[in-house]
């Protein structure tokens, strides 16, 4: 059987992702006992720094039975000039599966092109695959699914939005997002996107979230743009999830944010830690849904 890659959202059918989500969801209710990744190690490839990639993949090789190493570009050699194809063949002939997070999606293509076992995109600057497969996992808890499902995202176009719009594709789902101008998603993947749902950008926030089941959001200034946070800053301004802005939601209506948050910015303190957040769920099922995923590639 050939081996399977996880690294954009397009990568699982629909039927693949209801397979990882039933699966997800017997893990967080205790009804999976299986150890499917017993005897096997997960090579944990970080060139960014991490908190809940790093964790969750961590605890859910050892809950699985296996384990997880932890791989800094400051200790391997890949930070001292190894090329990508040497690394993914050496690591192929002692590990099971890599998960990588790093800054060029094409690095993780070429890794996942020369090794011989699954790869995992843990994030680049244009991905988030594992966040988003989390976050419409929260949809489908809290939410009962997707289907006829509207989604918002407010803020930068980034890896997240255009890991939503790789969703919206596969799933078909209403998406909207609101976006100063400068800062939209990637051209290729809207353009995709649209092609197959409806998905709209705006820069009203108010049109985006309008009768929305879900509002999502990220900090204005990611990892690697700490120089650009006073632009940011003045860019989006208007654009911060506001109680007032979650009144115009769907009444069921959820908000996610993939952390960490900066209060006050992208977000009020009162919606952050308000009855309609499911940010806690949302990090929390990142254990359970790539456990599931780890199982379905790995085990």
């Amino acid at each position: 059987m050939p081996k399977r890659d996880f690294l954009a959202f397009p990568d699982l059918s629909v039927a693949e992702i209801r397979e990882v989500f039933d699966l997800a969801a017997r893990m967080k209710s205790g009804e999976y006992h299986e150890r499917p990744l017993a005897e096997k190690t997960l090579a944990m490839i970080f060139t960014k720094s991490s908190t809940r990639t790093r964790v969750s993949f961590a605890v859910g090789s050892y809950q699985l039975g296996g384990q997880a190493l932890f791989l800094s570009s400051r200790d391997i050699q890949l930070g001292r000039g190894e090329p990508i194809k040497d690394m993914a063949r050496v690591l192929s002939r002692y590990v099971d599966g890599i998960m990588i997070r790093t800054f060029d999606q094409a690095e993780v293509e070429e890794l996942a092109r020369h090794a011989s076992v699954p790869v995992i995109n843990g994030l680049t600057d244009l991905l988030h695959p594992c966040q988003v497969l989390t976050d419409v996992f929260t949809m489908y808890e809290f939410l009962g699914g997707w289907e006829g499902k509207v989604v918002a995202w407010i803020g930068d176009g980034n890896n997240m939005a255009n890991s939503w719009l790789n969703a919206a594709y596969v799933l078909g789902f209403e998406l909207r997002l609101a976006c100063p101008e400068g800062y939209e998603p990637d051209r290729a993947l809207l353009e995709r996107a649209q092609s197959k749902t409806n998905v709209m950008i705006t820069r009203e926030p108010e049109v985006a979230v309008s009768g929305a089941h879900a509002v999502n959001t990220d900090v204005w200034a990611s990892m690697g743009q700490e120089g650009e946070a006073e632009a940011r800053l003045q860019a989006f301004r208007g654009y911060q999830v506001t109680s007032e802005l979650m009144a115009i939601a769907d009444p069921s209506a959820i908000f996610m944010h993939c952390l960490p948050a900066h209060r006050g910015e992208e977000v009020t303190e009162e919606v952050f830690e308000g009855s309609q957040s499911r940010v806690f769920e949302e990090a929390e099922n990142r254990l359970h849904v790539q456990k599931a995923l780890m199982a379905f590639l790995m085990g």
